[in-house]
């Protein structure tokens, strides 16, 4: 009954503690790519190979859902994936989703035509890989009309984060947004397009300003898997332990995530 959560490296944890307190008793797989983060300076032929590989991992823990709980992933392999390549018994979600169903708010399976919505100016921040793939406007393109979206891609944030630099992660996130802002003055709202971003939240926030609606993805996710676990029960896969993989060093992963959720996690080599 495991479902699996993909993350090139950390950031997916954020989901993973939100879709674990949503969801207590569902056992869930979290492999972490770390051996290869970040995925967001990397070319979509690359991100698509690994993520493929990781998710099939997943598959092999009985985890017949996956979330691709990286916003890159999402952005330059999942539509690849699910036209071509995800058995017909297997599912592969993206966190695209549930963002673009808050911000529209119309749900995923509405296929009317695009229709104008409240929020005009968007602020989109992400890793320079989800920027350049448009993903998000293109999906937002087919719910919506009349929306301005002005992305900017945060260099640097994720191994700041990663590295548990948190005065430079800071700084940076300042500077990106201060990037935007000379673009757009005015965001109405702001998409942190990148599961380590939660992290940075507040500081996010803090240098929008308390006008700026941000949009954090984790808790988001969770409603939506627990409203599509329901809908499709089938999907629950025939795992029943959780676990953390990582392709990375376990000891050193261990000890980062631990800092990263401020509680203790164990990772096993993938």
């Amino acid at each position: 009954m495991a479902v699996g959560i993909f993350d090139s490296g950390l950031g997916g944890l954020t989901v993973y503690e939100r879709v674990a307190a949503r969801l207590p008793d569902l056992p869930l797989c979290y492999f972490g790519d770390n051996a290869h983060t970040p995925y967001g300076v990397r070319d979509p032929e690359d991100i698509y190979s690994l993520t493929c590989q990781g998710v099939e991992r997943l598959w092999e823990e009985g985890c017949s859902l996956v979330i691709l709980a990286c916003n890159t992933a999402s952005a330059a392999a999942l539509r690849r994936m699910q036209e071509s390549w995800v058995p017909t018994d297997k599912r592969v979600l993206g966190v695209f989703v549930p963002l673009i169903e808050a911000l529209t708010e119309r749900h995923w399976g509405d296929n009317s035509p695009p229709r104008e919505v409240a929020v005009k100016h968007v602020a989109l921040f992400a890793t320079p890989a989800t920027v350049s793939s448009r993903a998000f406007q293109r999906e937002l393109a087919f719910r919506a009309i009349g929306v301005d979206v002005e992305a900017q891609p945060c260099g640097g944030v994720v191994d700041a984060i990663e590295d548990g630099d948190e005065m430079l992660a800071e700084a940076l996130v300042r500077s990106h947004v201060e990037a935007l802002t000379r673009r757009m003055p005015n965001p109405e709202a702001a998409i942190l397009g990148c599961t380590h971003y939660p992290l940075m939240e507040k500081t996010f926030q803090d240098a929008l300003g308390p006008d700026v609606q941000v949009y954090c993805q984790a808790s988001l996710v969770a409603d939506s898997l627990a409203d599509y676990l329901q809908r499709h029960p089938d999907m629950r896969g025939t795992g029943t332990k959780s676990v953390f993989l990582t392709t990375g060093n376990p000891a050193q992963v261990s000890d980062k995530a631990t800092q990263f959720l401020r509680r203790k996690i164990e990772f096993q080599a993938a």
